[in-house]
């Protein structure tokens, strides 16, 4: 008979290797256990948190304290508008999917120890993340508190401040037990008073909520002035600490006499007020002639000065003027005056047309002051006997029509001189005119026939008179 060779279980080599083989496929296991079984599907989303400070891939991702996968990657996302968040790879199981689109998730302490997970809030929504998509950063909400910020608030100076309170409470509560005892008795009352206010201010009706929007939106004004506000009390303080030395008995007394003072405003300013309105309207009407004051006041004092010298001779002067008032109130009542008042204004109103055309000869043009002194000029040579007329003799061209004795046409030609040159009506700056003064400003054109204005603009001004 032939016996059996040894089998696997005698065999310690092969014993050993298999020892080894389920000892390393243990250690893979557990190795890999955070990171999910091998050959189990996945369900993988990417999402977007402000920060992955200390959080690190293999942490736990849950949904109501459940582990439901784990971080698989952590990178960096640039933004479109520049900023930089963290983008996580979630590796989650397939019974989460789809997972609702209005979920949120936030990344929260594990322990004190600084380990961190990912916590997620399903919501309700009927549309899901398809496998591979990307959870927005308005999903990672709110914005996580870090343990470290909680306690950073406690630094030595806020440490030694609450010291401070936790002394002074204790030094204000020592040995007033009675007292304290008296004051939550007393309370009773304001408790019993302070919960219908509290009921009108949680009403709708109250809009507390938008007293205090308001509030802020107050405080977000002011907030550039608040340097100035602070150099404001600094300075108030400065002005109360000057007014402390005259507080007694100087302010004492005005604020004792102040409500007598009070009680006679309150009788007499209505009684004032139609002078204070008068009053006012007449300082206003004043302000203009107040503010010509300032260039013309030298003149007034020029002319006061003089007015002390001859203010003394008024009193002869105004003696000799009563009778001349007496004759103009025998004028002024005279039947007859208004009507030869009447009638001047209406030769007066029909002259007006005349002057507003005439105007301009003499206010722009100086054709009066001009004529007057040509005239002088022209009388002011003589003798003994008296003065004569200056005249020189202007010989007329020779040729056809020229202007030595009537013609049949304007004289034009044939030789350079014989040209006929007149303009009965020049521009005078008159109105419906150019602004020009033509009349002893008219270009000579030789060789040319001119009736009627000359071409082009002439200039605006003559020869001035001194």
């Amino acid at each position: 008979m032939k016996t059996r060779g040894p089998g696997i279980a005698g065999n310690p080599v092969l014993i050993g290797a298999a020892t080894v083989l389920v000892v390393l496929v243990a250690v893979f296991l557990a190795y890999n256990a955070n990171r999910g079984l091998p050959f189990v599907p996945t369900y993988e989303l990417k999402a977007e948190v402000p920060s992955a400070a200390n959080l690190v891939v293999g942490n736990d991702v849950r949904i109501g304290g459940s582990r439901v996968g784990f971080v698989g990657d952590i990178a960096a996302r640039r933004r479109d508008d520049g900023t930089t968040v963290a983008l996580l790879t979630l590796t989650l199981e397939k019974s989460v999917a789809p997972l609702p689109r209005d979920s949120t998730l936030i990344v929260r302490p594990r322990s004190a120890l600084g380990l961190k997970y990912v916590e997620i809030t399903r919501g309700g929504d009927a549309r899901g993340y398809a496998d591979g998509s990307t959870i927005p950063l308005s999903a990672a909400t709110p914005a996580p508190v870090e343990f470290d910020e909680v306690l950073s608030m406690f630094d030595e100076d806020t440490r030694n401040a609450a010291a401070e309170n936790t002394t002074g409470f204790g030094d204000a509560f020592a040995g007033r037990g009675e007292s304290i005892n008296t004051a939550i008795g007393a309370f009773r009352p304001l408790l019993r008073d302070i919960i219908p206010v509290a009921q009108n201010l949680s009403s709708p009706d109250t809009q507390l909520g938008r007293f205090f929007r308001e509030l802020g939106d107050a405080a977000a004004i002011v907030a550039p002035a608040a340097e100035a506000q602070a150099e404001l009390f600094v300075n108030l303080d400065t002005t109360f600490g000057a007014l402390r030395e005259v507080a007694r008995p100087f302010i004492q007394d005005s604020i004792t006499g102040g409500v007598p003072a009070l009680d006679t405003a309150i009788r007499t300013f209505p009684i004032q007020r139609p002078f204070l309105r008068n009053t006012e309207l007449l300082f206003r009407e004043l302000g203009p002639g107040a503010a010509a004051l300032r260039t013309s006041a030298p003149t007034m004092a020029d002319a006061l000065e003089a007015g002390t010298r001859v203010l003394p001779r008024t009193p002869p002067f105004n003696r000799r003027l009563a009778s001349v008032l007496e004759e103009l109130q025998t004028f002024a009542e005279d039947p007859m005056v208004p009507r030869g008042l009447r009638s001047t204004t209406t030769a007066l109103r029909s002259l007006k047309p005349t002057l507003a055309y005439l105007e301009p000869a003499q206010t722009v043009c100086n054709y009066a002051s001009l004529w007057f002194r040509n005239v002088s000029s022209l009388l002011s040579e003589g003798d003994t006997q008296g003065t004569w007329q200056r005249f020189i003799i202007v010989a007329t061209p020779q040729g056809p029509n020229n202007e030595g004795g009537p013609s049949s046409a304007p004289a034009d030609g044939p030789t350079r001189e014989n040209h006929l040159h007149t303009n009965p009506y020049p521009n005078t700056a008159a109105p419906g005119q150019p602004r020009e003064c033509e009349a002893a400003n008219e270009p000579y054109v030789a060789g040319q026939t001119i009736i009627g204005n000359s071409a082009g603009r002439q200039q605006a001004t003559t020869e001035s008179t001194p």
